[in-house]
């Protein structure tokens, strides 16, 4: 731990007499709240880092100059970007290129890319100021390397307690709490404990630390009623460790990247930000929450965030001052009759420096935009699609970085803004059209488009000239993955054969099961969907016994089921079923009715016999159940198919009485 840890006497336990134990204002519940990233927690800490110069330092890392030459960046006769070197001439933005030689002779002046007509690629040009009328601003060099910062930025914090907000290309937010809590429960074991009389709302300890080491850090002053020689409570401690880890954040970002950035760390967005420009360049500021209202009283409130416009305007035209000091003294209720209920209520908060927003972790783009103004205007339709290949070009190239080509995210919608005549006064039109979302996304469907909307203009009349064209795409949405095309869902090769092939025996599915592979094995049913269908077939001439059986009304199906009584000759259960045709039966007499194998004519005659007395039986009876009894197949011996095995016999139960005029008879 970079603080100092010297041990408070509050942590010992007091002498006899002596006064109780002071404890922290804040609660074990506060600290909780830090991991869940709740917005009313008194130790929330957020930091904002924002880039110094961020396009002048982009071209000065890409040229490779020396930090201290005096650099700008240029756009037509203009300047975008100012480093730090070249404003200690009294070089800024609103200079123009001229005057800034005169400032400073030897200060570089670096020309923003551009985009030219028939070409596919933004590049940076010598004569690019030269030819504002066929020329449009690039800003991709900078938008790729804000990606690189970013990505440092996450690689340098926890992956699962990682709260970013991208919010410029040049500054982003973070929200440290969950991490900060993290790190106290490692740092300080007592506080990882429960509360001991179990109550969330139990003070906290006093930290174990009587001093803080801030190292290089700007602390803010601290209010009058409050001195650096009070004991530290936990939520200086957490903005310390905060501190820290905001420190290794920018160092990697100057070692890996070459950039230097400035950093604020307090407990809300507002104040944070205003932390970050406190001290410029490559420096970082903690506002602790006993410094707030000193460091908020010397502050114009138009240089808070959504106070520097129309807000802010009014707030200074109502009470004819913008100094946050004196607009502090003007009770809420008075704030509230001139601004409205909410808004006064917001700007109360905001000059105490009470910020609830939250940290938004929204790094993807939701719209991209390329436009230009015409000077001097354009007047003809060639002249308009030649743009128009230019912003598509451009959109496209930021497409292919965000995963367009990959499905990762694409449009959903195209808007396309014509204004016709003075650039103030003109005529503004603008048509849109959905992005076809079945099919991939190329940069020709999007002139295509483009090209389409521009003509639904041009069709109203009165268009030219024109003076501004914009072309954006929005509605971005992530690409969908893992669909599949309607031919995975149909059969193919041996699973479609498998399908069609019909019924199959046993013996041939096992066998052509065992000569595969093991990997390639299968389980085959039986005729798939065949089997759910009936097939007629041509009854094989009747045996003397089945015409016998015929004549006396019993079932003479083919295919019959039978359930066999205790009595029942019993046949073997395993071992392949015999057949009239096969060659195990040579020399026996097969039964047509089970399939039973009998070892000589009589013992056949005797068998038949007592299928046809089952026969009469279960008709006089009415128990012929095929629907609940174990099925059986039964062949002729002239048709030559195949038949299965008799149902196995059932367990013997009770002996069924005899009627009167019965009688047993006994066979075999």
């Amino acid at each position: 731990m970079s603080s100092s840890t010297q041990p408070s006497s509050r942590g010992s336990s007091p002498p006899s007499g002596a006064l109780p134990l002071r404890r922290s204002q804040f609660t074990y519940r506060n600290l909780s709240q830090m991991a869940s990233y709740n917005t009313s927690c008194p130790l929330r800490v957020i930091a904002h880092i924002d880039l110094d110069c961020f396009y002048a330092q982009a071209e000065m890392v890409r040229l490779g100059v020396a930090e201290d030459q005096p650099l700008a960046v240029q756009q037509w006769q203009g300047l975008i970007a100012v480093n730090y070197p070249a404003r200690a001439y009294g070089i800024g933005r609103m200079c123009t290129v001229t005057e800034a030689k005169k400032l400073c002779p030897n200060l570089i002046t670096q020309h923003v890319a551009t985009w030219r007509e028939g070409e596919d690629k933004w590049a940076y040009r010598d004569d690019a100021a030269e030819n504002i009328a066929t020329d449009k601003v690039s800003l991709d060099p900078y938008r790729l390397e804000s990606r690189r910062i970013l990505a440092t930025i996450k690689d340098h914090l926890p992956s699962h307690m990682q709260k970013v907000e991208k919010a410029s290309i040049d500054e982003v937010f973070l929200d440290l709490s969950a991490h900060v809590h993290a790190v106290l429960l490692e740092r300080f074991p007592e506080i990882a404990r429960p509360p001991p009389s179990g109550d969330p709302s139990e003070p906290l300890p006093m930290p174990s630390v009587s001093a803080l080491d801030w190292q290089a850090d700007a602390l803010v002053d601290l209010d009058d009623e409050h001195a650096e020689f009070d004991d530290p409570d936990w939520d200086d401690v957490a903005m310390l460790v905060a501190s820290e880890i905001v420190r290794n954040v920018r160092a990697a970002i100057r070692d890996k990247l070459r950039y230097t950035c400035a950093a604020g760390i307090a407990r809300n967005k507002l104040l944070s930000k205003l932390g970050s420009a406190h001290r410029k360049p490559n420096q970082q500021t903690v506002i602790r929450n006993r410094a707030v209202w000193h460091f908020l009283s010397g502050f114009k409130f138009t240089k808070f965030r959504n106070l520097g416009g129309k807000l802010g305007e009014q707030v200074s035209q109502i009470f004819n001052t913008e100094s946050v000091e004196e607009l502090l003294v003007v009770p809420i209720e008075q704030l509230k009759l001139k601004l409205g209920d909410d808004t006064g209520v917001w700007v109360h908060n905001t000059l105490r420096g009470i910020d609830m927003s939250e940290v938004s972790p929204r790094t993807q783009i939701k719209s991209m935009l390329s436009a230009k103004s015409f000077r001097p205007s354009i007047n003809t339709v060639d002249q308009a699609t030649r743009w128009l290949r230019i912003f598509v070009a451009d959109i496209f190239a930021r497409l292919v970085e965000e995963g367009v080509l990959e499905n990762r995210r694409r449009p959903k919608t195209i808007n396309l803004h014509h204004r016709h005549g003075v650039q103030t006064q003109g005529q503004t039109r603008s048509r849109s059209s959905p992005i076809p979302q079945g099919r991939s996304l190329d940069e020709e469907t999007l002139f295509g488009l483009a090209n389409t909307l521009l003509n639904q203009i041009i069709q109203d009349g009165h268009v030219w000239p024109c003076s501004n064209l914009s072309l954006s795409v929005g509605g971005f949405e992530d690409g969908i993955s893992g669909n599949m095309g309607i031919a995975s869902f149909l059969l193919r090769g041996e699973e479609a054969q498998a399908l069609t092939d019909g019924p199959r025996t046993r013996a041939e599915s096992k066998l052509k099961e065992q000569s595969q592979p093991p990997e390639k094995r299968r389980r085959i049913d039986d005729g798939g969907i065949q089997r759910f269908l009936t097939r007629k077939e041509t009854p094989s001439p009747l045996d003397p016994i089945d015409a016998l059986a015929e004549d006396n009304g019993a079932e003479t199906s083919r295919v019959r089921e039978t359930k066999l009584d205790s009595d029942a000759p019993s046949l073997p259960d395993e071992g392949p079923v015999l057949q009239a045709n096969d060659e195990t039966a040579i020399g026996g007499h097969l039964c047509a009715r089970c399939g039973a194998c009998l070892e000589s004519s009589e013992s056949l005659q005797s068998h038949q016999d007592w299928h046809f007395a089952k026969d009469l039986q279960e008709e006089e009876h009415g128990r012929l159940g095929f629907g609940n009894q174990a099925s059986t197949t039964a062949a002729s011996p002239h048709s030559g198919g195949r038949r299965s095995g008799p149902a196995a016999p059932k367990r013997p139960g009770r002996p069924k009485k005899t009627e009167r005029g019965q009688q047993k008879l006994s066979f075999g």
